[in-house]
């Protein structure tokens, strides 16, 4: 439960982001709605990654399975890969900082 209420929060919030920036006006039903299609894909993406791990014969998620998730979108691909690559050269340096340690 408090996970669906902070997705319909956290939508409510880009509606109003939106609402300000293209200057439109979002009603209540329509952000539930939306909040309530967000929380399901949300469930499908996370069982999709449980059996992409699974089928590697893994119980971790990987960033592996997640970049496989996002394979139908170019830009959340690049996005996910550029972090994937970021997040994995910060640590590189943090094992370096200890090793001169």
């Amino acid at each position: 439960q408090r996970l669906k209420a902070a997705v319909h929060y956290t939508v409510g919030c880009l509606c109003e982001e939106v609402e300000e920036d293209k200057d439109v006006q979002f009603s209540k039903q329509s952000i539930a709605a939306i909040s309530d299609i967000t929380f399901r894909q949300c469930e499908i993406f996370a069982k999709d990654l449980e059996m992409f791990a699974r089928h590697a014969k893994r119980t971790t998620v990987t960033t592996e399975d997640v970049k496989l998730l996002a394979r139908r979108s170019n830009s959340l691909l690049k996005y996910i890969t550029q972090k994937s690559e970021e997040f994995a050269s910060n640590n590189m340096e943090q094992k370096e900082k200890k090793k001169k340690k």
